[in-house]
């Protein structure tokens, strides 16, 4: 079987957009793969976060894990900042990274632009997500579209260090959502779904409760044409309001132009809703059980433990290769 790996931040409420790009592929990869998935709380701390605050989002991250279907007895949960090897092999990997290979970064670049100045560790996020890949032998990284140059950067350093030091690391490949399912800003759907926009209105929440899915989809941009087609380019809102009803329904863009056609904005909408409201029902439903359980914290624990007894073994290899240590 392949190794997987991926992890998501604990920062804030994990939007459709999250769970339909990423988190859905947790659920479908580990029936046949050996599954690993983090709760990546150090990379949060690139900007500021309250501690306790923090903590929280942690436990609400990974109690969504096991809501939307993440099986303990399948997978290894943990939490990254209790498995000290993150840490260690992200300085071994910086100092096989470039300045300019790291200021090439479009995520940096994006949100470092007009600032004079920007914190270390924003600039050297993706060195540690090179490190979370490669500390455990990773085959596959399910994430999303915008992460493809980060993963290009950990293969990069991962046959670089090969060519330089003898085998070492797995070279990993990234399992990308198709470009059709990209889920928008419902209130600009020119712009990828995001949990920091200002607008509540532009993300719907997998804890969100009827009203606010509602509300969202209700509100959401579309356009004046009326009709009910799927194009991109010249109906963006329409189209992304599509690809949610046929991820959550199981319809094909197809099957529902055909379903709607000669209807509203209005009746597509509504159904809609109620499509979307239907599908993270049984999410909610699950996260209420769990989320303040002992069973959280003993998965948790149980899965800190497993994922440090790999990660030890990677970075003897690296200590080995680096010449770090008094050796054997």
């Amino acid at each position: 079987m392949k190794r997987v790996f991926s992890g998501v931040q604990p920062t804030g409420n994990i939007h459709i957009g999250n769970y339909l790009g990423a988190l859905r592929q947790f659920v479908e990869l580990q029936n046949d793969n050996e599954c690993i998935y983090c709760i990546v709380d150090m990379h949060s701390i690139t900007v500021p976060q309250d501690p306790k605050e923090l903590r929280k989002h942690t436990l609400d991250v990974a109690a969504l894990y096991m809501a939307i279907g993440v099986d303990p007895s399948k997978a290894i949960v943990f939490v990254q900042s209790d498995v000290p090897g993150h840490a260690e092999l992200s300085w071994v990997l910086t100092c096989s990274s470039y300045t300019g290979e790291l200021s090439r970064m479009t995520q940096f670049k994006d949100k470092s632009k007009g600032k004079e100045s920007a914190p270390t560790g924003l600039f050297s996020y993706p060195i540690l997500m090179a490190a979370d890949i490669l500390l455990y032998d990773t085959d596959l990284v399910p994430v999303g579209n915008d992460q493809k140059q980060h993963i290009e950067l950990c293969r990069d350093l991962a046959i670089r260090i090969n060519n330089k030091y003898g085998e070492t690391f797995v070279v990993p490949d990234g399992r990308f959502l198709k470009e059709g399912a990209r889920i928008m800003a419902l209130d600009d759907p020119t712009s990828k779904m995001s949990k920091s926009a200002e607008n509540p209105l532009s993300r719907i929440s997998l804890l969100d409760d009827e009203s606010k899915i509602k509300k969202a989809i209700m509100r959401s941009t579309t356009d004046s044409e009326g009709t009910i087609r799927f194009d991109v380019e010249q109906k963006p809102g329409i189209s992304n309001l599509m690809n949610i009803y046929s991820s959550f329904s199981g319809l094909s863009i197809a099957d529902i132009e055909k379903k709607y056609d000669g209807c509203g904005y209005g009746d597509f909408k509504k159904d809609l809703v109620q499509v979307t409201f239907e599908a993270l029902k049984p999410i909610k439903e699950r996260y209420e059980e769990i989320r303040n359980s002992d069973e959280l914290i003993r998965i948790l624990k149980d899965g800190a433990e497993k994922a440090n007894d790999i990660s030890e073994k990677t970075m003897a290899r690296v200590k080995e290769r680096f010449g770090l240590g008094i050796g054997k």
